[in-house]
């Protein structure tokens, strides 16, 4: 029998001190046990819900609970200010009250989404994080950052709001499709980047994969939880070393914004996961430009994995003008100057805001040459 994994994240400026991130196969089936409230909403997605909403909705009724069940659409799109109002209405329709809950049950855009809807109803009410996918159990769940998505930037409105806990099932990843697991690796794997060497490598194990087993990732996910449960328990809202976290996101997110106001005419754009992944080589060629640890190598064998999809083809070596507006949305800027997370090595990132311009085109130019000379 595998022993649940408990980590405790301790946060002092937090409306409370702590909670627990909680780690155990077949979880769902005992998610009553950890959330006390009577009457809670269950927000999900189209996808999700068809796994996993029957019986996790079975299991809190059965335990005497209201469940209120809200399915939106699977994906990006439903982090928008439209679904967001809606869900707020109809959860006031459904009669919450203070002592009510909010649950997600999916992966990083229920959680952003859900958790944004918990912290305004209501001027706030209990919340519980229930990820299904591997980008959400590493990062998105961890740490309270809540938001949804308008038209000027990603995750531009939101809001600070702690769940009361975490709790993983680590069973659900056998569900995930192929592409979403290594789309979510890309999280742990920028975890391993910030602290933990062994992680960076951990693609490489052949277990590393949906159907790794209980075993297997209960000895994983809480070493990459707990990097992002260490940094945000020092800064909870990211008014210092939490900023470490969105390393290779700079890029990343402009590239992601870029893909979807691109899309169509045979255009896919990029998952988060593979944005951030070109933005996690972009960030290495910057580094090793400046004289710290080569880490180029590492990051391209990753890539090698992860097999991203191509970049938009209108970007070329020539224009990294072209994202500048996104760049200039990044949550990181301050006085107008993009501060970037960069490795000094493995373990030691360092936040900078004197990167030159001749130094931006030069990684952009590396970065564009790799992506051509995967995808000719």
């Amino acid at each position: 029998m595998n022993v649940p994994a408990v980590l405790r994240l301790e946060l002092s400026a937090s409306r409370d001190s702590s909670y627990d991130i909680v780690l155990e196969p077949n979880l769902r089936h005992k998610l009553a046990k950890y959330i006390p409230e009577t009457t809670v909403a269950l927000i999900s997605d189209n996808h999700v819900d068809q796994f996993y909403g029957d019986e996790v909705a079975r299991t809190l009724e059965q335990a005497g609970k209201t469940v209120h069940r809200h399915v939106v659409a699977a994906g990006e799109a439903s982090k928008s200010l439209e679904t967001y109002g809606n869900l707020l209405r109809v959860l006031i329709r459904d009669g919450i009250d203070r002592r009510s809950a909010v649950i997600a049950l999916g992966g990083g855009v229920v959680g952003d989404l859900a958790g944004f809807v918990a912290a305004s109803v209501l001027r706030g009410v209990a919340f519980y994080q229930c990820p299904t996918s591997l980008l959400a159990m590493v990062d998105s769940s961890i740490g309270g950052k809540t938001g949804i998505n308008i038209p000027e930037g990603k995750n531009l409105l939101g809001a600070f709001w702690q769940p009361n806990a975490v709790l993983v099932d680590v069973e659900v990843l056998r569900t995930l499709p192929e592409k979403t697991f290594r789309e979510g690796a890309v999280e742990l794997f920028k975890h391993g980047l910030l602290a933990d060497e062994g992680l960076a490598d951990a693609f490489r194990n052949p277990r590393f994969a949906p159907d790794g087993g209980s075993e297997y990732w209960l000895e994983q996910l809480p070493r990459a939880m707990q990097v992002k449960a260490d940094i945000v328990s020092q800064d909870e809202t990211e008014r210092g070393v939490r900023a470490y976290l969105n390393l290779g996101h700079t890029l990343g997110h402009a590239l992601e914004a870029h893909s979807h106001a691109y899309a169509g005419a045979g255009n896919v754009p990029l998952s988060h996961g593979e944005a951030v992944g070109y933005g996690l080589l972009f960030m290495a060629k910057l580094a090793a430009q400046r004289g710290y640890k080569d880490e180029t190598t590492r990051v391209l064998e990753f890539l090698a994995w992860l097999k991203p999809k191509p970049l938009h083809d209108n970007l070329t070596v020539d224009n990294f003008h072209v994202l500048q507006g996104y760049l200039q949305k990044d949550k990181k800027v301050s006085a107008q100057k993009i501060r970037w997370v960069l490795l000094e090595h493995i373990g030691s990132p360092v936040l900078v805001d004197d990167v030159q311009e001749t130094e931006l085109e030069s990684a952009w130019r590396y970065l564009l040459n790799y992506a051509q000379g995967i995808y000719v």
